[in-house]
């Protein structure tokens, strides 16, 4: 080997060297930036948009109508498939993709309406879950102040539950910076509203699981009681559950205390846990309804001696599923589960729970509804 060669080879030693030190440098500074950037917002107050045309309590012996739905920050349409359910996707395909999904998640408000012969009434109360604003993955739509628009006159909460730092995965179309929550609205006044902080997972889940949290509306009812719409939104991809079920033991305590009070209660939104009994989605959908490791059911023990109830959406005769897996995108070989639902005290009489089919055309789940009256 001459002289020559070896100052070459030793030149780009030098330079392959300075690449990878330049590269654990970015690396370790990303990862102190991730972590550090890690916070929990806590329990707070949340602010309350009094609406223009709401009325200020409920009755008793009235009967009202609930919608909930987890909209999926307007990317899932059935052609979707989500990169941490084992699919594509880390956002939505497009602004426009979102743009088009919000759509049809108002029209199909509106068709469900009609359905329910709503149209002059409208539905009372409406839960929302996964509403973005000024997030990457939804290319900066404000879905938050979109869906505030189409319901105008309405008042509401916003509480934020996710806050993420810019998360780099997948690199190929990392999934960015984003902000979401959870937003409740109402045709009557929210006189007061909280944001109460659950655990996570102790473990690295934590950094990519959401701000997991409830949003706690109370209402005035016309016997100098409350109703407490709690809106949520339960751990997701943990790695066996148990944290959930942790979180759900936490809801159920605060919704018996409640209760014990003499007040009405009724808990809305996206629970994560299996809700049907027995075999669970699988006695429903057969080898398609068998959930994952961390989509277990509920432990009937908690409930016991609570007043609480569990209300589960099966539609009969043909039940329909809440929510799809989004490892790919959707077909009749899916797996398929009914995890939205509701849980309600005794003194909550329940007329009607329903899913309403969309074929997952605009979000991974199916809005879940709920008709029922306070008694005296």
């Amino acid at each position: 080997m001459t002289l020559k060669t070896k100052k070459i080879l030793k030149i780009a030693g030098k330079s392959a060297l300075g690449v990878v030190l330049a590269l654990l440098v970015i690396v370790c500074g990303y990862a102190v930036y991730f972590v550090s950037a890690f916070n929990r917002i806590g329990d707070i107050h949340l602010e309350v948009s009094k609406g223009e045309t709401t009325t200020a309590g409920v009755a008793t012996n009235q009967t009202y109508n609930l919608l909930s739905w987890n909209i999926g920050f307007c990317a899932y349409s059935d052609d979707y498939s989500f990169f941490m359910d084992g699919g594509t996707e880390s956002r939505a395909f497009s602004k426009d993709a979102v743009e088009s999904n919000l759509k049809g998640i108002t029209n199909t408000y509106l068709k469900i309406k009609k359905d329910k012969n709503l149209l002059k009434n409208d539905f009372d109360f409406i839960c929302y879950q996964e509403v973005d604003f000024d997030s990457t993955r939804s290319y900066r739509v404000d879905i938050k102040e979109e869906l505030k628009k189409s319901h105008l006159g309405y008042s509401s909460t916003f509480a934020q539950n996710y806050n993420s730092p810019y998360i780099m995965i997948p690199l190929s179309s990392p999934h960015g910076a984003n902000n979401s929550g959870l937003l409740t609205l109402s045709k009557f006044r929210i006189q007061s509203a909280e944001r109460k902080e659950l655990p996570l997972e102790a473990s690295l889940a934590k950094y990519f699981d959401l701000d997991r949290c409830l949003s706690i509306n109370r209402f005035k009812v016309d016997n100098e009681k409350e109703l407490i719409i709690i809106n949520l939104h339960l751990s997701a991809y943990s790695s066996d559950g148990a944290i959930t079920a942790t979180q759900f033991e936490i809801l159920v305590d605060l919704c018996k205390t409640e209760y014990e009070k003499g007040n009405y209660v009724i808990c809305a939104g996206d629970f994560n846990m299996d809700l049907v009994d027995g075999e669970g989605s699988a006695g429903l959908f057969g080898e398609n309804g068998k959930g994952e490791n961390w989509n277990n059911g509920i432990d009937a023990d908690v409930l016991k001696d609570t007043g609480i109830v569990k209300q589960t959406p099966v539609n009969t005769p043909n039940a329909v599923p809440t929510c799809r897996n989004a490892n790919r995108p959707y077909s009749e070989g899916n797996s398929v589960y009914i995890v939205d639902g509701f849980l309600t005290s005794q003194n909550v009489l329940v007329l009607e729970k329903t899913v309403y089919d969309t074929g997952f055309k605009y979000s991974d789940h199916n809005p879940v509804t709920l008709t029922f009256q306070l008694a005296r």
